[in-house]
């Protein structure tokens, strides 16, 4: 195998063509693609020797790959990238996958978050893969915490902010409190939380626990702890990843297949590197493509990825919607699916502040 790929331009029409049917017969059926199958479809008419040499130099460049003892060929890696960056034609939103995605606005629910899940649901039925939705942050200054005991080890935090957006979390609290360390460890995270937004609080509270250390009681310090904690990290119900479709990537495939999808799940599971998920669209607008070890957060399971960012109204990126599934995706279909959805998203947040 050559240790440079090739450039586009540096195939002849003949190779190029060959290479291009190769992948879309690929992608559209998941099997590996024969020569005499080419000599029915290519423009030009050439004898299936001369294909299958075309499909050797292919393969020795890296393009193309020969599995198991099928004389075929299917797409490496880095051929479906070269396909994607050179070659992928990408059509018009189909106008049924369009109304499903518009659907899922139609209603009045005041929760950004609700909405958002429906959009992953739709997206997930139209694209039929595990559709992903990174929903903002709540980035408006805290007006007011208060900690409310509902057993012993269940205790509510409500979170007032600015704009009159509420939020109640239910949490395991450090064992033994009362009602005067949570008391304490409201007012004192209240101090802290003037003028700031809840992902600026953890590390205020971090300083100024530490700071004041000697002040504030063991207990209400426990819970101060456990309070920003939480706030940084994931809990069920301020999962900021929604993921919905993960049926949709269950199909009958071989057991090496199996094994990645399990893969896949595992990650999914975990929900990790969420800061990273949004990351991988810091390079400004539009969607981008991800071919399997290339997607950092998924890469163990040889998936692709199809992401996009969305916008607040002051332009800044705020979350990303995108689709994943095996390598053998319909770029050219999801790509305008998962476009349209994040600009639809994007107003959605826009319109809603």
């Amino acid at each position: 195998m050559s240790d440079q790929l090739p450039n586009l331009d540096d195939m002849n029409a003949r190779s190029r063509e060959v290479f291009r049917r190769v992948v879309e017969g690929y992608l559209e059926s998941g099997l590996p693609v024969g020569s005499r199958t080419l000599t029915r479809s290519l423009s030009e008419q050439v004898s299936a020797a001369t294909i299958r040499n075309v499909m050797q130099d292919l393969e020795h460049l890296g393009l193309l790959d020969s599995p198991h003892i099928s004389a075929g060929r299917i797409p490496t890696q880095q051929g479906l990238r070269m396909f994607v960056d050179g070659l992928l034609e990408v059509g018009d939103m189909d106008g049924d996958d369009r109304a499903k995605i518009d659907q899922t606005l139609g209603g009045n629910d005041d929760d950004v978050g609700t909405l958002l899940d429906r959009v992953g649901s739709a997206l997930s039925g139209v694209t039929h893969g595990a559709s992903l939705v990174l929903t903002p942050k709540h980035e408006a200054p805290i007006r007011h915490v208060e900690f409310v005991s509902l057993a012993a080890d269940r205790a509510l935090v409500v979170l007032v902010f600015a704009d009159g957006h509420v939020e109640n979390r239910v949490f395991t609290p450090p064992p033994g409190q009362t009602p005067s360390s949570m008391r304490e460890a409201a007012n004192f995270i209240n101090f802290v939380a003037e003028g700031r937004t809840l992902s600026e609080l953890g590390n205020a509270i971090a300083h100024e626990v530490q700071n004041r250390r000697q002040e504030i009681d063991v207990l209400a310090r426990e819970l101060i702890n456990t309070g920003a904690a939480m706030w940084e990290n994931k809990g069920e119900s301020t999962e900021r990843l929604i993921v919905r479709g993960r049926g949709n990537l269950i199909t009958d495939e071989d057991e090496a297949d199996l094994d990645r999808i399990r893969t896949l799940f595992d990650d999914l599971e975990r929900k990790r590197d969420i800061a990273d998920f949004l990351e991988l669209t810091d390079q400004g607008e539009g969607v981008r493509i991800f071919i399997g070890s290339e997607n950092k957060l998924f890469s163990l399971s040889g998936s692709s990825l199809v992401v996009s960012p969305y916008m607040n109204a002051d332009r800044k990126i705020v979350g990303a919607v995108g689709v994943i599934g095996p390598t053998r995706l319909n770029y050219g279909r999801i790509v305008p699916i998962v476009d349209y959805t994040a600009q639809l998203v994007g107003k959605l947040i826009q319109d809603r502040g």
